[in-house]
């Protein structure tokens, strides 16, 4: 028989993505048994959730008003790359092919589950874009029928804002999220981005001609 207390952390490990219950148990049991791990782990864990917050600027996590990649300043700041979640800057940083600044939405556009832009961060993405240092955005969704929406639906707000507009190309497989995609993969992706246009090209121009 377990204890109330040792019940209780295990029901609460299962909720964590991955853990079962024979996970959870042997987890519990080692911080039982080793304790000064226990306590360590408590501890960490208690410290994150006080002292992370978002960013002010991009929405990722932070532990200061503004977050260490918009701090840097180093970072190409005429390119901005957008992602569903702030797992996918990890997956992206890795991967050592981009070097431009992030904003994190939060969310994903789905109309199954009735789902909008007002739950996701693009009232600051609009921002940060008029304020005219933006040049090129870069919509990396997950290539999902969820991530495709929110790019096609992110990519039709912003095109009045007269700003270049691009999504991942070839080298993450459809289905696979961002976070899971390997390096060479989100390095082919990132190197091979299209533009999106909203109408053919052709007709653009023509609108131009007729206009002069």
């Amino acid at each position: 028989m377990f204890t109330p207390t040792l019940r209780k952390l295990i029901k609460e490990l299962t909720k964590l993505p991955g853990i079962g219950e024979k996970t959870a148990q042997r987890l519990a049991f080692h911080m039982l048994l080793a304790k000064q791990d226990g306590k360590k782990l408590a501890q960490a864990i208690l410290e994150m959730i006080e002292k992370t917050g978002y960013c002010e600027i991009c929405q990722n996590f932070a532990e200061s008003n503004i977050c260490e990649v918009c701090r840097d300043p180093s970072r190409d700041t005429s390119l901005l790359c957008v992602v569903e979640e702030a797992k996918d800057i990890l997956a992206i940083e890795s991967s050592q092919s981009y070097r431009g600044l992030y904003h994190v939405l939060h969310g994903r556009f789905s109309p199954f589950q009735k789902k909008n832009g007002e739950e996701m961060s693009l009232e600051s993405l609009i921002k940060r874009i008029r304020e005219g240092k933006i040049e090129e955005v870069i919509l990396a969704t997950n290539p999902t029928l969820e991530g495709d929406g929110t790019a096609h639906y992110i990519s039709k707000v912003l095109e009045p804002l007269n700003v270049k507009i691009s999504r991942i190309g070839r080298g993450v497989s459809w289905g696979l999220q961002i976070s899971y995609a390997n390096k060479a993969s989100l390095a082919d992706a990132l190197a091979s981005r299209q533009p999106i246009y909203h109408g053919s090209k052709d007709m653009k121009e023509k609108k131009v001609i007729s206009n002069d």
